[in-house]
């Protein structure tokens, strides 16, 4: 029942298994509660002086320059980096400042990122033309 459209990745030229093939969800899952870990830590710790409330708000503010600058620089957050994941943009290339903004900003606000497409992506990545991708 239904179409075979290969693996995730295949439209992309991506390779199945191995370096450079598409990033696994649990993965990325996985780098996504270490950077927010990091980022209620600074949040907490510096900048909402031990106000529980408030270090929430603060760190959605911490993870959104994490990200930009992190993926901006060096293609992958902290959490990415331990996981052996990385962002890229669809070519195989390193991707721009402003996708990388375009991508955060979509990323922040949540609800695009649990919109997938069949290659697993969510809508951030697609409209910031990226691919997460193992190292």
């Amino acid at each position: 029942m239904g179409a075979d459209f290969g693996h995730r990745g295949k439209r992309l030229g991506l390779p199945e298994e191995g370096p450079g093939a598409v990033a696994p969800l649990g993965r990325r899952f996985g780098a996504l509660f270490i950077d927010w870990s990091l980022c209620m830590v600074i949040a907490y710790g510096l900048l909402a002086r031990g106000d529980q409330q408030a270090a929430g708000n603060w760190a959605l503010g911490v993870f959104f320059l994490l990200s930009a600058l992190t993926v901006g620089t060096i293609g992958c957050t902290p959490g990415k980096r331990l996981l052996g994941l990385r962002v890229v943009s669809e070519d195989g290339g390193r991707l721009g400042f402003g996708r990388v903004l375009v991508r955060t900003v979509l990323l922040v606000l949540v609800i695009p990122a649990l919109v997938w497409d069949r290659d697993g992506r969510g809508l951030h990545d697609r409209l910031g033309r990226a691919v997460q991708v193992r190292m």
